[in-house]
């Protein structure tokens, strides 16, 4: 079992930057990909970014691709999701993820955990 937490959302401006952070329990963090995905108001949730056990890869969606970085740090069991060059649009709760398959993060499907989503907020 593995329990996520997110933190680090907040307001910010449009072309702010924030960096949010997923905390993970357990002593297998490095066992499984992980992944941000984000539902904003009125609209499915859907996929951000992913990245492997070893941090060696990482994938994107194409409209954040050059603005959103994922990393993580398998000893502090965390994931992050670096966004700069915020835009409205972006307004979303963002949700940290963690799956054995970082294809199944990719395609959004039957992913193993979840973590309670984080509220980010950009305003114009």
């Amino acid at each position: 079992q593995v329990q996520l937490v997110e933190s680090g959302g907040r307001l910010v401006q449009a072309g702010g930057s924030l960096r949010l952070s997923c905390a993970a329990s357990g002593r297998t963090f490095n066992s499984y990909a992980m992944g941000w995905f984000r539902q904003a108001p009125g609209k499915e949730r859907e996929f951000v970014a992913a990245i492997d056990r070893s941090g060696g890869n990482r994938y994107y969606v194409g409209s954040m691709k050059g603005r959103f970085t994922i990393s993580r740090d398998n000893a502090k069991n965390t994931v992050y999701l670096q966004m700069n060059s915020l835009k409205p649009e972006d307004t979303a709760v963002y949700y940290c993820a963690a799956d054995f398959s970082v294809l199944t993060l990719q395609r959004g499907g039957s992913v193993e955990f979840w973590g309670q989503g984080t509220l980010v907020t950009v305003s114009s």
